[in-house]
């Protein structure tokens, strides 16, 4: 470990300061012997007395010795003290390295997938319209049906006796008709014959023949007959209705007896079960079966509010369900609500799936994806590059002059692995991913474009 120059002055002049004092005490000691020795009957020794230029000498040494220590310590120690500050100033004066990419345009093909539920075209319930019990059942789930095809078979008694009657209601009205019929004939016949009376009788009183009282009371009977045949009339009209109304109820009961054997609706396939043979039914109220049309499905798919106006019915659109991987179906954007949903701003499609050979299912949960072709396709960044602070969601770019920027974007869809920028940047801005501490405003960098590989997983990430 090096000392400081100081130090070093310090420690040479404190060994220069013993060396003097050990030599004081040298000629100290010989002065000694010298005395011991003239005390002892020895011839004494001339005492060392050195000269001026001695002492000049013993100063120069030490001054000397005292030079070359301190050079000897305090030259290495500044010139590795000088390396050091070296050392720092260019590490100082280094400026990093970022990873830049560029900012790009998507190829503007919009891809959108989104979850959606497989229904029946057309599904029906099949309901009991007579009462009764089950004579026979002629088909279960699972089967495929024809319109028209019977289905079960309902045993009725009550309404074989409800025809009957009705019959013999028809038989009584056809005969009541025929009844009201002769009378009006016969009012018809009394009327003539009151006419002619009432015209003898008003001759011969003209003639004074016969009172006015008489001829009175024949015009009168005149028009008492004139009365009856008008009522016949209204008799022989309530009679007709009397008919029409037990045909119609004829007409309907025996309309309820075809209603005894259940028929499909139309082709499809039989979903539901609920009766078997024996079950009591009552009409309106049973539900036999449940027919679903099958041929072509139906799938429901709500539409976030962003993409709702680049999807437009005619459309077509890839189906996948997951039971089925690799396999893909298209189908056709057939209508939609034409509003928001409040709740979620989505906005309610249905798809048409041709489904001939009833591979798909209803009920199925499937995958619809939706390819189109933006007009103005949006600008990517990768997802890692987004920073999030107190002032907003910002990004790195790097400007022209190697310093950065941090710039406020506005995002719109997460790709998940790239994100795509509303706002705030333009084609061939480089930006910093994953910044870091680089992420302050002037850095200094030197820009270093990502590798291709990187750059190309970045974007198969987000398709």
């Amino acid at each position: 470990m090096h000392k400081h120059p100081m130090d070093l002055e310090e420690d040479v002049e404190e060994s220069t300061e013993d060396q003097l004092r050990r030599e004081v005490e040298d000629l100290r000691r010989k002065l000694r012997q010298k005395e011991s020795a003239a005390g002892h009957g020895e011839p004494p020794k001339t005492p060392w007395n050195p000269s001026s230029v001695t002492i000049w000498a013993l100063f120069l040494g030490a001054a000397i010795l005292a030079a070359v220590a301190f050079f000897a310590g305090y030259l290495p120690m500044q010139k590795r003290n000088e390396q050091l500050s070296a050392d720092a100033k260019e590490i100082e004066q280094s400026v990093p390295r970022a990873q830049v990419v560029e900012v790009v345009r998507s190829d503007g093909k919009s891809e959108l997938e989104l979850p959606g539920n497989i229904q029946a075209s057309t599904e029906a319930p099949i309901l009991a319209r007579a009462d009764g019990y089950i004579k026979r059942r002629l088909v279960d789930i699972g089967d495929r049906v024809r319109a028209g095809q019977p289905l079960a078979e309902i045993e009725a008694p009550e309404v074989d006796q409800q025809i009957r009657q009705a019959q013999a209601n028809l038989q009584q009205a056809h005969a009541a008709l025929d009844q009201a019929q002769a009378n009006y004939e016969q009012g018809k016949s009394n009327m003539e014959l009151a006419r002619v009376t009432a015209q003898r009788w008003a001759s011969l009183a003209a003639q004074g023949v016969v009172s006015k009282q008489e001829n009175d009371q024949y015009q009168a009977q005149y028009q008492s007959q004139t009365a009856n045949v008008n009522a016949l009339e209204k008799a022989i009209s309530a009679q007709r209705s009397n008919i029409t109304a037990s045909e119609a109820n004829l007409a309907r009961l025996d309309e309820t007896q075809s209603y005894r054997v259940v028929k499909a609706p139309f082709d499809g396939l039989i979903t539901q079960r609920n009766v078997d043979v024996g079950a009591l039914v009552n009409s309106g109220n049973t539900l036999l079966f449940r027919v679903a049309q099958t041929g072509t499905l139906r799938l429901y798919v709500n539409i976030p509010e962003a993409n709702a106006k680049s999807i437009r019915p005619g459309q077509a659109a890839r189906i996948s369900v997951a039971s089925m991987p690799g396999r893909h179906f298209t189908g056709t954007v057939a209508r939609s609500t034409g509003s928001l949903d409040p709740a979620t701003r989505t906005l309610l499609m249905e798809i048409q799936v041709p489904n001939t050979d009833g591979t798909l299912l209803p009920g199925m949960y499937a995958t619809v994806d939706f390819s189109s072709q933006q007009a103005n396709a949006p600008l990517l960044i990768p997802g890692d590059a987004l920073v999030v602070l107190g002032q907003g969601t910002l990004v790195a770019v790097v400007k022209p002059d190697h310093t950065v920027h941090m710039q406020p974007i506005q995002i719109g869809r997460d790709y998940g692995a790239r994100l795509e920028v509303l706002a705030g940047l333009q084609d061939g801005d480089l930006i910093i991913p994953n910044p870091g501490e680089l992420a302050r405003e002037g850095t200094k960098v030197e820009p270093v474009a990502l590798a291709p590989k990187a750059v190309a997983g970045s974007k198969g990430a987000g398709k």
